[in-house]
């Protein structure tokens, strides 16, 4: 059960991964700080990347912000980033980077990113929690997506403690790394 609680907050900070940047400052992500856009401006007028990436050109943890007003009452899709590879499907395995943060604390639970490893999902197979499952088909491999899934789409009233509290609405940012 623990096992199964922690797939799910890796599946779910994945999806939390999608909060990054990308090469063109007009598709920044809208959850990033107003002086960083302003440094994406000028890296992209200079022609430099403004993706932040590791030595092996892969992308790197994103930063995940959490929005002002009240949580969402249905799961919210945000494409940070769109992929050109396979496109996810229920059924397919998936292979995935994501960083989890709590809506309400503003803290993060849980990301594949911390540990180095990300993290492989079966869609449909009831691994993940249902936001996972709802948000994730129709990305394609290379995409980073941005999910704010309500507390009835994650672990509702009962939460996961001690990392996440009851009625709890998560921010998931997630990169699709592969699917077969």
């Amino acid at each position: 059960m623990k096992r199964l609680a922690l797939i799910l907050f890796a599946c779910l900070a994945l999806a939390a991964a999608g909060c990054g940047s990308s090469d063109d400052s007009s598709s920044s992500s809208e959850s990033t700080a107003t002086s960083t856009e302003s440094s994406e401006k000028s890296s992209a007028e200079s022609g430099e990347s403004t993706e932040k990436q590791s030595s092996g050109g892969e992308k790197t943890k994103p930063k995940v912000t959490v929005p002002s007003g009240p949580p969402p009452k249905q799961l919210e899709i945000k494409e940070i980033e769109k992929g050109t590879g396979a496109t996810a499907k229920t059924g397919d395995e998936a292979l995935v980077q994501y960083v989890g943060v709590g809506y309400e604390s503003e803290e993060e639970f849980d990301s594949s990113w911390s540990r180095n490893e990300p993290f492989p999902i079966t869609l449909g197979a009831g691994g993940v929690i249902p936001g996972w499952e709802q948000g994730i088909p129709g990305m394609k491999v290379g995409g980073r997506r941005e999910l704010i899934i309500p507390s009835n789409l994650a672990y509702g009233p009962q939460g996961s403690p001690p990392v996440i509290g009851p009625n709890e609405t998560l921010i998931f940012v997630i990169d699709l790394l592969a699917v077969k």
